[in-house]
């Protein structure tokens, strides 16, 4: 039997990379976000998906993005705090897909974390990023109501 990688398959979905979310602890500075972003740009990483909030004192910005080994070596290299997980990335059909998300994960019990848009839109449909307690069980609740659960290689064809 094949070595399983929990960063890049699932049993379900062999072969195919999960959505990996950077959360980058920075300073409340201004132009730091400008300086970060002009920085992955340099190295050709691609913003998928982001989320800014701010306190008086630092920012936690949620990320994804194309190249997910890429931004943790440059992360690494510029000594920026960060931590990675999985995240589900469910696509859109119109505005009763929200209402079939949120039923399909409380059904199955499982908490939703926090909720962001992604900037790409593979399908020309809009895309959640929605971290939750439980990836595996989460994705197969939304597979359940035929909502469409995208991989890594969705947003980089």
């Amino acid at each position: 039997m094949s070595e399983i990688n929990p960063h890049s398959s699932t049993l379900r979905n062999p072969g195919q990379d999960l959505i990996r979310q950077f959360v980058i602890y920075a300073e409340n500075k201004v132009g730091w976000l400008n300086d970060f972003i002009l920085m992955l740009k340099s190295d050709d990483i691609h913003i998928l998906a982001i989320s800014v909030l701010d306190t008086s004192d630092s920012s936690v910005i949620r990320i994804v993005p194309n190249l997910p080994k890429n931004l943790a070596r440059l992360l690494k290299s510029q000594s920026i705090s960060f931590t990675e997980r999985n995240i589900i990335a469910v696509e859109m059909k119109n505005e009763d897909s929200l209402h079939q998300v949120t039923q399909s994960l409380l059904r199955a019990e499982i908490n939703i974390h926090y909720v962001y848009p992604f900037l790409h839109q593979p399908n020309r449909r809009a895309v959640l990023a929605i971290a939750t307690e439980d990836e595996d069980i989460g994705e197969e609740a939304l597979k359940g109501y035929q909502l469409n659960v995208l991989s890594l290689e969705d947003f980089n064809r």
